[in-house]
This record gives structure tokens, sequence and C-alpha cells, in this order.
């Protein structure tokens, strides 16, 4: 059965969007998503693969809802709910990622 991000040789998603954002992020919280997967899987907490299926695994409306980064911090709570590393909803969002007075980021990443 195919996962929802599997969309080989699939018509009908429309142009794709060539225009040149040259920003890696759109809001800080996505930049401190990406240093977290970095230090969780430098000590070893997940590999690769596992953060990879963890993405794949999101159900279908939560995947397709969620932006990137969303999709990124969804896995890692998924693997560190499932490793014991965190309680289930323990962070409830990116948005718990943002510094003081940032607006939080809100999607379908919720854990709550």
């Amino acid at each position: 059965m195919a996962k929802i991000n599997d969309v080989g040789g699939t018509q009908g998603f429309g142009a794709i969007d060539t225009t040149d954002d040259t920003e890696p992020f759109h809001a800080d919280w996505e930049a401190r998503v990406v240093g977290l997967f970095n230090a969780l899987r430098g000590q070893g907490l997940f590999n690769t693969n596992e953060f990879r299926d963890a993405i794949e695994s999101m159900p279908a409306k939560e995947y397709l809802a969620a932006s990137y980064y969303e999709r990124w911090f969804t896995a890692i709570c998924a693997l560190l709910e499932r490793k014991g590393v965190i309680e289930p909803g323990e962070l409830d969002g990116p948005g718990e990622l943002d510094g003081p007075g940032e607006p939080a980021a809100t999607g379908a990443g919720s854990h709550g």
C-alpha cells in the first residue's frame, strides 16, 4: 500500500513554483527544529531512516496539512515518544520552540 508521500508518476499537481526563495527558513522555530534534529540524531537517539519513516507514517490528513518543518517536528516528537524520552503530548507543537516575543507557530504538527 502506497503512503501519502509516494507520489511518483502521479499527475495533476499543477506547476512547480520556481520563485527564487533563498531563505532556508521562514520562521525561527524552523531553524530550531533542524537544530533539534541534528542534536538528537548526533546523540544517536534516532537515525535518518527512522526519521524518514516517522514522517512517511504520519496520517495522510495530518501529512498534507503540515508544512515541511511541521512534518519534521511531528516526526521528532513521535520518535522521542516511541523511545520513552518524552511523554505523549509533552510538546504541544512547534510553537514551543519559539523564543520570547515570537508569534507561535501553528499548523498540523500539534501534539496536544
